[in-house]
């Protein structure tokens, strides 16, 4: 049942109180049982229309990522080309910037990622690694290369998304196989643990609140199961980012996603490739290490 259509009824058996309260108690009983009675098969109604909606939803989805055709393919492009230009104060490209398989290789390299860098001495994500080749191979500030790092909705990708894009597909089909060896990698996994358990904010919300369980939903939006292991879990979610959200209309990376999460939360908004950030996506990362990567895909 509608929620008008709701209220209404609401209304309805309100004014029926009111003309019936010299009537007998039985009739009043029986007008007790029937607003629940009511009211229980209007919601069972709406909870049915929703997961229906939200199946065809999720079969929409599905049919728009086997067509192909996605319009980050283009974002892809430019990131490739942006990857060999030679740009910043010391013109020069991003051609050996190590991801951590070595100066130069992409192949595989965003399915190994977060992992721990020595040289920076941190766990790095994707953008937060390229933000230090930008630096040390091109000559860019760090406000550089964050400088609007994330387009606004229907606007186009920024360089540092393009060329995310484009490391990422390099994956494409690749197992996620991200690196549990050191103890910075390590405790990397176990904050992003406890922050997403971790309850605050105005309504007490934690990642867990929307992810913890199977066949939740927002509306029609399914959420998955992000401390799953299994194929049905995290990987759902991970595996298929980068992504273009068609309600964004531009292309975005699980950076982006996992900020947009803070605020859903009424979070104060995290830094840019901040440790919580980067910790959160570890954890996710690692619960789906064995499933096959799939980027760019379509998300809602």
């Amino acid at each position: 049942m509608r929620e008008v259509e709701r209220l209404r009824a609401f209304w309805f058996i309100h004014r029926c109180e009111e003309t019936m309260r010299n009537r007998t108690k039985k009739t009043a009983i029986l007008a007790g049982v029937a607003l629940p009675a009511m009211l229980w098969v209007g919601g069972f109604a709406a909870q049915a229309n929703a997961a229906s909606l939200t199946n065809e939803g999720n079969q929409y989805l599905a049919l728009m990522n086997e067509m192909g055709g996605n319009p980050a393919d283009f974002n892809i492009d430019d990131g490739k080309k942006l990857w060999t230009e030679k740009r910043g104060p010391k013109n020069a490209s991003m051609e050996q910037c190590n991801l951590g398989l070595g100066p130069g290789v992409l192949k595989g390299a965003y399915a190994q990622l977060p992992r721990y860098f020595a040289d920076t001495g941190k766990v790095q994500d994707l953008e937060s690694r390229l933000i230090t080749c930008m630096e040390t191979l091109q000559g860019f500030t760090d406000q550089q290369a964050e400088h609007d790092a994330f387009a606004k909705e229907s606007g186009n990708a920024t360089p540092l998304v393009n060329m995310a894009m484009y490391v990422a597909h390099e994956s494409d089909n690749m197992k996620i196989a991200i690196p549990q060896n050191t103890p910075e990698e390590k405790l990397a996994y176990e904050n992003g643990k406890k922050l997403f358990f971790y309850r605050g904010g105005p309504f007490s919300f934690s990642c867990a609140t929307c992810h913890s369980e199977k066949d939740k939903r927002i509306k029609i939006s399914a959420l998955p199961d992000l401390i799953d292991t299994g194929p049905k879990g995290a990987a759902v979610s991970y595996a298929t980012w980068p992504a273009y959200p068609n309600s964004q209309g531009v292309a975005r990376t699980l950076e982006w996603r996992m900020l947009a999460c803070f605020r859903q939360q009424r979070f104060p908004m995290p830094k840019m490739t901040s440790n919580a950030v980067i910790d959160l996506i570890t954890y996710m990362g690692v619960n789906s290490n064995g499933a096959t990567l799939h980027t760019p895909s379509f998300k809602r």
